[in-house]
């Protein structure tokens, strides 16, 4: 039976939010699945997820603001660097502001009260629908048996008694679920979001730290391994031909250097101010430790823009002393 009214579905690509998709849809609703990107959740494996399941996703970036949020958010941070009370908030935000174009009436999510321990407990979720600004026009289908009518409920839009109250961290009965749908290829739970690794939070306290918290700068944490020189200077040195590539692709204004005549790792300095030549020095003898093929020291070429018309000898690092950059 078609339902007179529609929604939005906040999507991650995830069991829970297939799964509410699904649901919502089998009970004859219009949904329109929207996936909210940011440079720490990026929409490719939503988009996958989307494409097999036949769902035409909408992709809605929110990286500008997002990063304001993060500087400062009102819920605080996880274990690591996940705001996730603040980001789940800021996404039915922006899903509010977006229901006119899209012409639908409620926004739904696959959220499960209490499956996970920051974001999803009753109150929290009853903190991301008061930053939503509106909380009024939510419904959770896994969980809503189990928590307040909002408006969707109480005018008739949505029934009751036609919604789930899964709650917990036991995946049961989604599983059971997904086997009915014929769902037999998902993600597993969590994970995804960047924020929520601790080497990737700790390089990104770093940028806040120094004042190249910008996203540029955040692209690059994805790549390499990351050193802290001084105040104004950090070197990024490839792992492997891949890293390297990355890197190569990212480099705009940054200065590339590398090992003359012996392959290995590719490096870049992000400096606020031009670096002086014992800091040119300094990177170099960071990325010659690095490069298996040099014994003892070699000569490293650098240069803006790819053009290394500058060279340096330089003795490769001790390992001992390599701690004290490493962030």
């Amino acid at each position: 039976m078609k339902r007179k009214h529609s929604c939005l579905a906040l999507f991650s690509g995830g069991l829970d939010s297939i799964l509410a998709v699904l649901f919502m849809q089998k009970l004859g609703y219009r949904v329109l699945p929207i996936f909210f990107s940011t440079p720490f959740f990026g929409a490719e494996k939503a988009q996958e997820t989307a494409l097999s399941m036949g769902f035409d996703l909408i992709i809605h970036d929110l990286s500008d603001i997002y990063l304001s949020i993060l500087e400062n958010p009102r819920y605080g941070f996880g274990k690591n660097m996940n705001p996730c009370i603040d980001c789940h908030g800021l996404m039915f935000h922006e899903a509010g502001k977006l229901m006119e174009e899209y012409k639908v009436d409620f926004i739904i999510s696959g959220e499960v009260l209490g499956q996970r321990p920051m974001s999803q407990r009753k109150d929290a979720m009853n903190a991301v629908g008061k930053l939503s600004e509106i909380k009024d026009l939510l419904v959770r289908p896994l969980s809503q048996k189990l928590i307040s009518d909002t408006l969707p409920i109480r005018n008739g839009w949505v029934i009751k008694n036609e919604m789930l109250d899964i709650q917990g961290r036991n995946r049961t009965r989604q599983m059971e679920m997904a086997k009915e749908y014929g769902i037999t290829d998902y993600p597993s739970p969590g994970g995804g979001c960047l924020l929520t690794d601790a080497g990737f939070s700790r390089k990104l306290k770093d940028l806040m730290m120094y004042n190249m918290f910008d996203k540029r700068s955040i692209e690059f944490l994805k790549t390499g391994r990351h050193f802290r020189l001084d105040k104004n200077i950090k070197l990024i040195i490839g792992r492997n031909k891949n890293e390297n590539n990355n890197l190569s692709l990212l480099a705009e204004n940054e200065i590339v250097m590398q090992t003359k005549e012996i392959p290995g790792p590719l490096g870049i300095i992000q400096s606020v101010n031009a670096p002086t030549l014992e800091e040119i020095k300094l990177s170099g003898s960071i990325l010659l430790r690095y490069n298996s093929r040099v014994e003892n020291s070699s000569v490293v070429q650098y240069g803006m823009n790819f053009k290394l018309n500058n060279e340096v000898e330089i003795d490769k690092m001790l390992v001992k002393d390599i701690k004290q950059y490493q962030i």
